[in-house]
């Protein structure tokens, strides 16, 4: 008897050590976009929309970075747009983008991927905070800003950097972060979804729109794949063009979670009819709340009701926190950030 008890003395021993050692810290995860449409031309509509996703810990050093870019380019010769285009990033483009082999702007014969440069560039700003990302020293070389510590070079990152930059430094310092608990071991993935549906042609009475949304999502998930937070943002700039494909002006003011109450939103849209109308971020913000604790595939397996022409959900827990809009696209982004965790 005296040795049963011992050993399940031993035992329970054990597990308090196994409990200690699985102790939760908190954190905080926060998401940042830097957008531009300067590469615009004639015959060619581009946006460059730079995503970051950083996990910081309670002293505001980053823990976990993932960057992705959408480059969203559409051909509007003769004024025409193709509206059933579809994008890939350049991390989902992969080998596929092109660039190993062919920069070397630091001379130092490294000439990397743009995928693997960028997650030199998310291993090099683990441990810093904002302030010391954003008084990160550049130089010139070859017509880009690249980074002058050698440690990044070396690690194969020598392209321009500073819309990474912008990007982390905003994600840092996210006003919409969230917190959330955790043990170690959860992993954090980015992902941007775009579309140029809503895009329209040139014609002799009216300018063309090239019209490439992006919705983005960001999401920590532990080891069974569930997460543990979320964020979700969305871009809708406008580029104008003529019949001859000539470049008239490009619109962003900000993604919708930066636009805020300038949005429009609030007090206008009642899908639902529950008298609850929410502005944009808050609504975004609603949804990221909600899928805390779900997986990717009962993300993307929501159920979906049509609403005044929109795809909103059913579930009355998401519907009475607000969020009646459309969510589609923020569905598909986080989903897709959860896949793409590492």
């Amino acid at each position: 008897m005296k040795k049963i008890i011992a050993i399940a003395l031993a035992v329970m021993c054990v597990m308090s050590l196994v409990a200690c050692g699985a102790k939760t810290a908190e954190y905080k995860l926060g998401m940042g976009v830097a957008l531009n449409t300067d590469s615009s031309k004639e015959n060619n509509a581009q946006v460059d929309a730079t995503v970051a996703a950083v996990v910081l810990d309670k002293d505001g050093k980053i823990v976990m970075c993932r960057i992705d870019v959408a480059q969203n380019k559409m051909d509007i010769t003769g004024g025409a747009v193709d509206a059933a285009k579809t994008f890939e990033t350049k991390m989902e483009l992969g080998s596929r983008y092109g660039m190993e082999g062919k920069v070397d702007n630091d001379g130092n014969g490294v000439m990397k991927e743009w995928d693997a440069q960028a997650k030199a560039f998310e291993a090099y700003v683990v441990g810093k905070t904002a302030a010391e990302i954003k008084g990160m020293e550049l130089q010139e070389a070859n017509g880009h800003k690249i980074a002058v510590d050698k440690a990044l070079l070396d690690a194969g990152c020598s392209m321009q950097i500073t819309d990474f930059i912008d990007a982390v430094v905003k994600a840092c310092e996210d006003k919409f972060a969230v917190t959330f608990e955790a043990a170690e071991g959860f992993k954090l993935g980015v992902a941007a979804k775009s579309t140029a549906a809503e895009s329209t042609a040139a014609t002799a009475d009216a300018d063309g729109s090239a019209k490439m949304y992006t919705d983005f999502g960001a999401a920590v998930v532990d080891a069974d794949g569930k997460i543990l937070a979320a964020l979700n943002d969305a871009t809708q700039p406008k580029i104008a063009f003529t019949t001859a494909g000539a470049i008239v002006s490009a619109d962003y003011k900000g993604t919708k979670r930066e636009l805020g109450s300038a949005y429009g939103m609030e007090g206008k849209v009642d899908n639902d009819g529950n008298g609850v109308m929410k502005e944009w971020d808050a609504q975004s913000a609603a949804f990221s709340a909600f899928v805390v604790g779900k997986t990717a595939a009962q993300v993307r397996g929501l159920e979906l009701q049509e609403a005044n022409g929109h795809k909103i959900a059913v579930d009355k827990a998401l519907l009475d926190a607000g969020c009646s809009m459309q969510i589609t696209g923020m569905m598909a982004a986080i989903a897709q950030a959860c896949d793409y965790a590492r």
